[in-house]
This record gives structure tokens, C-alpha cells and sequence, in this order.
């Protein structure tokens, strides 16, 4: 097994990975069962707080969008334009455990063991491993994966009915004991719900960038082995480890 501790050229690909993955662990709760905390009438805000509360592990499939606005040669009636997409498939464990695996258009996976956050690129043939606390303290993922409440973090305001969907946007509060606060590459996130259950998330970064992911097949509170989000990279692949 070759190792490095070189900084590889997809480093900021996999910050970027890293940051929409979290987001989106935010919303991973029960999608195709009934729940029934969730009363008909409920505010969006309040379904979410509900399913953060009550899911423990889940898996399922995702399908990931980036989007952009149409440039000035292009149609302007066709709305945004999907520049790239993913799929594949999740599954989470609070606190501190997922596997994000993207399948199509190719083989990779982000893995989070609750100590370390490894990127295995199966074309590449490389594992980038980085320790998950520097990687996720400052992102949702922080909220997800631990046992304190959305609201101590976020303020979740309800917004208006589109696309089927009741939205909810997640803002960051300020921390007056933090020094920086909390530091997200979205300036706005936003979560999607249906009849109860969670749909898509919504993420907006400050050029306007759009990347949206949606949720399916999902399964709350599956019994998961231990060594479900144990990782070895295979031999002779090239490993790098980023501090």
C-alpha cells in the first residue's frame, strides 16, 4: 500500500463533497414510512425538528444536481440548467458515522467512521484520509451527528409551498463564544418536505450556484453491523493522509 502525505489536486473536490454531504445528513430521516409524531398541519420547521429528533440510523438512495442559471446565448424561459449529476446510494449512524457512495457516473465514497473522513475514488485507485472533527465541527453535520438540537444552532424558518413541497430554511445563529461561528459555503440551505417526510435539500452558495439533492427509498432506524463504516483500502492503492 503506497502512502503520502502530499496534498492531492482533488482536495478541493473532496472539501466541496464533504460540505454538500453534511448539508444534506441534515435531512436523512424516514422518507416512505408513516411517522407518527408528524400531525397533519404541522409546520414544515417543526417536521424537521421531529425526524432530526427521532431518526437514529437510515439508508437509502440519493440523486445529486449542481445547477446554473442560463447564460446571456442561452434560452432564459427553460429555467436552471443541470450542469452535472450523481446518484448512488447513503446510510447514516448518529453520531458521527455515514457512507455517501456515488455509483453513477462513477465509483466513489465518502466515509465517515466517527474518528476519520475518508474519500476512496475506485478509478483513481486512492484513499484521502483527514480527521473528521477539523473536517465537519463547523457544518451540519455537527448537528446531525450529535445529540444537541437543531434550534441551538439554527434558526429554521418556515417558507413558502413550491414543487409540492413545504420548504424550510436553515439559517446558522450567531455564537458570541465562538470565534468565527459557524462557517458554511452555502448562503442559504433549504429542506423540502412531503406529507411529512423529507424530499430534497435545497443548497445556494454566494455565486449562486444551486446543487440539489434528492432523497428516496429511505429506511429509519435499520439495525446496522459494527463494521459497517469500517474501511481498508485495497492493496497497492495509493493513500494519502491530510492533517
Amino acid at each position: 500500500m503506497k502512502s503520502s502525505t502530499a496534498l492531492p489536486s482533488k482536495a478541493i473536490t473532496l472539501q466541496r463533497l464533504i460540505t454538500v454531504v453534511t448539508a444534506v445528513m441534515l435531512t436523512l430521516t424516514v422518507s416512505g414510512f408513516a411517522n407518527p409524531a408528524f400531525a397533519e398541519g404541522d409546520s414544515g420547521a417543526e417536521q424537521l425538528r421531529q425526524f432530526v429528533r427521532n431518526s437514529k440510523t437510515a439508508e437509502g438512495e440519493f440523486v445529486q444536481q449542481q445547477l446554473r442559471a442560463p447564460k446571456a446565448n442561452e434560452p432564459q424561459d427553460k429555467g436552471l440548467k443541470v450542469v452535472r449529476q450523481t446518484q448512488g446510494r447513503f446510510v447514516f449512524q448518529r453520531p458521527g458515522r455515514f457512507i455517501w457512495e456515488t455509483q453513477k457516473p462513477y465509483e466513489q465514497k465518502l466515509i465517515a467512521d466517527g474518528k476519520q473522513l475518508i474519500l476512496w475514488d475506485k478509478d483513481l485507485n486512492q484513499a484521502t484520509f483527514r480527521p473528521s472533527g477539523q473536517a465537519l465541527a463547523a457544518t451540519p453535520a455537527a448537528i446531525l451527528f450529535g445529540e444537541t438540537s437543531l434550534d441551538q444552532h439554527f434558526d429554521l424558518v418556515d417558507g413558502e409551498d413550491r414543487l409540492g413541497m413545504k420548504w424550510v430554511a436553515l439559517a446558522p445563529k450567531k455564537n458570541p463564544n465562538a470565534k468565527n461561528g459557524i462557517d458554511l459555503p452555502y448562503t442559504k440551505i433549504s429542506v423540502g418536505m412531503v406529507n411529512g417526510l423529507p424530499k430534497s435539500l435545497e443548497l445556494i452558495d454566494g455565486l449562486g450556484s444551486v446543487v440539489l439533492v434528492t432523497l428516496d427509498k429511505i429506511v429509519l432506524n435499520v439495525n446496522l453491523p459494527a463494521t459497517r463504516f469500517t474501511f481498508t483500502p485495497p492493496a497497492g492503492a495509493e493513500v494519502l493522509r491530510l492533517n
